[in-house]
């Protein structure tokens, strides 16, 4: 669980814009990102592993792995899941899943808030860049 997959960063959300990238290391080789909330978003609103990683270009092998990775690093499971196919089966977060995915989004949120001044600053000693030039 130590590395987090930010990378993967393809979700519904992308392409994101230049920024900051949010990853939290919260002791004992645990770890969340951006890539990690993805996959939890993806889950929360579709309902399924699979396509969370589908959205992320990622496959269901790995998608499957960070959520397994998750669920046993936090007290509680952050995903339970539902066997039984396409119609019966499925992923959902639990109350946790929901409270952690809420929480780093906030943060995301609050960091980028926080460095928007210096972030404009350092913009600013980019070139100008003309679309096509």
């Amino acid at each position: 669980m130590a590395g987090d997959d930010g990378g993967y960063g393809m979700s519904r959300r992308s392409p994101r814009p230049p920024g900051a990238r949010l990853r939290l290391d919260l002791g004992n080789g645990i770890a969340i990102g951006p890539g990690k909330a993805d996959i939890l978003e993806g889950i929360r609103e579709t309902g399924s592993i699979a396509a969370s990683g589908r959205r992320l270009r990622m496959s269901y092998k790995r998608a499957w792995s960070l959520v397994e990775a998750m669920n046993a690093a936090f007290r509680e499971p952050l995903v339970e899941t539902r066997r039984g196919g396409s119609a019966q089966g499925g992923a959902a977060l639990t109350p946790m899943g929901d409270r952690v995915l809420d929480t780093f989004r906030r943060m995301e949120t609050r960091t980028e808030a926080a460095i928007a001044d210096d972030m404009a600053a350092l913009r600013a000693c980019l070139p100008d860049i003309t679309p096509g030039a």
